[in-house]
């Protein structure tokens, strides 16, 4: 089985995990699994396709389809002010030319989302939610996240799926998950 090796999750972003695992093309023309299938094979599941980050690597075809809203997602929350000053040693770390931190959440994330949505090949070994976004137990969190950062969160991670043309109809059956770690991600 691969593993990820954990760096500290930042922030709320870990719960993208869950709602950002609905996009692929193949998501747009069967928006629901059916019986016996996981959300990850209505991705494109275990099928190998080239990695276009990484020349001459092969990826799961669910498991791109994961990256590229996780990306997005970052990208937007990063931008938004109401939020991203939960994010500030990452955001550091890029305004110096340092991806490293980028890399290895969006790995993390990648990971942690395939599992979510049942990769068998996948397995997150970070920290809990409630850990992972309290700045006691990692460091690269600043500050705990109120009910409105939680807010802002799913508003960005609509955007983020969009971005990548996630159907609204999986989005919103997604959006019941998302706000069921409401109260392990809101520590204020």
């Amino acid at each position: 089985m691969k593993k990820a090796t954990f760096l500290p999750v930042i922030a709320i972003i870990a719960i993208a995990s869950l709602m950002l695992s609905a996009c692929s093309k193949k998501a747009a023309s069967n928006p629901a699994p059916t019986m016996g299938t996981t959300l990850y094979d209505t991705l494109g599941g275990t099928t190998l396709v080239a990695d276009p980050t990484h020349q001459g690597a092969m990826i799961e075809k669910g498991r791109l389809a994961i990256r590229n809203v996780i990306d997005s997602t970052i990208f937007v929350i990063a931008a938004d002010s109401r939020i991203n000053g939960h994010f500030t040693v990452l955001l550091s770390e890029v305004t110096k030319g340092d991806l490293s931190g980028f890399t290895d959440l969006s790995e993390n994330l990648t990971t942690f989302v395939s599992g979510a949505t049942g990769a068998k090949d996948y397995i997150y070994i970070g920290l809990s939610m409630h850990d992972a976004h309290d700045p006691a137990t990692n460091p690269r969190m600043n500050g705990k996240a109120t009910n409105a950062d939680f807010d802002a969160f799913v508003s960005d991670l609509v955007a983020g799926a969009n971005k990548n043309k996630v159907p609204s109809a999986i989005i919103t059956s997604l959006g019941k998950i998302v706000e069921s770690l409401r109260t392990t991600v809101v520590q204020m």
